[in-house]
């Protein structure tokens, strides 16, 4: 199938997620080069992005790969979203999102992020800055509302409609709620009958099972998988061939192994050795975690401990192909 946002074109409605630390460019490019339809960076600040700081500007770094090159733009002041929207087209993105359901409380507290769900003028407002600024699609991304007793998510994608957004995400579950319990994905519904803008739905979306539950409650266009991904950058590719028929080949834990040295590789390229081997050590972590659930192989925490300490790449890319070795050798 192609899907379209704008004029963009995409495999298929599935998407990796912005999420903070850890949707960098390395990231990003290992789900890309697995088939992944859709990737976003994390959230860059525009005023930030325009001053240059060297971590927005890392944040905003192009992974390089097959699919669209999408940036998640944060803030509350219109001026410098509609400047952040400029210089994120110039930066080459095909697609710029608006961040309105980081529920983070540095975020909401700085009245960014989810927070802008409760000022409905505002969200109009940055919106409309925003599509002014780029002649690339804008899309927006939200909660179903600040907590159970102000679900408008309804109105603000109304809003963002009436301002020229091409695409609206939806996390099922309100500011308030953070991530505890479940994602509530019936509650997209409303969403999805008040616009004609194609809608995907986020939240505990982890696998092809519970993608297709989602779409299936929310009658939504498509997903958007967050940290059902996180260790397992193939899962978005994966989940994408089962609902859409996408190309996709099961990588072989070979394959697997190879995309995590890859992404260390490449984390140290982009930040340097002494951050970059830090930046990584989550998604190694996660990638541990990931190996022994899918091989059927008890928890690694003690070796896992002791490779999240260590502070250069090559003995964190070497112990990592050692213990992973040993504990097949084992099984």
């Amino acid at each position: 199938m192609v899907f379209l946002v704008g004029d963009v074109q995409l495999a298929a409605p599935v998407f990796l997620a912005p999420m903070s630390g850890v949707t960098d460019a390395p990231a990003r490019a290992e789900a890309d080069r697995f088939g992944a339809p859709a990737v976003v960076t994390e959230m860059v600040a525009g005023a930030e992005l325009a001053r240059e700081q060297e971590e927005f500007v890392r944040r905003a770094a192009p992974h390089n790969g097959a699919g669209p090159f999408i940036i998640q733009l944060a803030g509350r002041d219109p001026e410098w979203m509609r400047v952040g929207a400029e210089l994120s087209e110039s930066l080459g993105a095909d697609i710029i999102d608006i961040n309105m359901g980081c529920p983070a409380k540095k975020v909401t507290g700085g009245q960014s992020g989810c927070a802008l769900m409760r000022e409905p003028h505002l969200a109009r407002n940055l919106i409309a800055a925003t599509v002014a600024g780029t002649k690339r699609p804008v899309t927006v991304k939200m909660r179903l509302g600040w907590d159970d007793a102000t679900l408008n998510a309804p109105e603000i994608a109304r809003i963002a409609e009436g301002e020229g957004a091409r695409m609206i995400t939806v996390h099922g579950r309100t500011r308030q709620q953070f991530y505890e319990g479940h994602a509530n994905w019936s509650r997209i519904a409303p969403v999805v009958e008040s616009v004609k803008l194609p809608v995907i739905a986020n939240g505990d979306i982890v696998d092809a099972a519970s993608a297709r539950k989602a779409m299936n409650d929310s009658g939504a266009a498509g997903v958007m998988l967050g940290r059902g991904a996180t260790g397992r950058p193939w899962r978005v590719a994966e989940i994408s061939n089962a609902l859409f028929g996408t190309a996709y080949t099961a990588p072989a834990p070979e394959e697997k192994l190879a995309s995590m040295l890859a992404q260390i590789r490449a984390s140290v390229a982009l930040y340097g050795e002494r951050l970059g081997v830090r930046v990584v050590r989550k998604h190694v972590a996660a990638f541990i975690d990931a190996w022994c659930e899918d091989h059927n192989l008890a928890p690694m925490d003690e070796m896992r401990g002791v490779l999240c300490r260590l502070d250069l790449a090559a003995a964190l890319a070497d112990g990592l192909v050692a213990a992973l070795s040993d504990k097949r050798e084992a099984a």
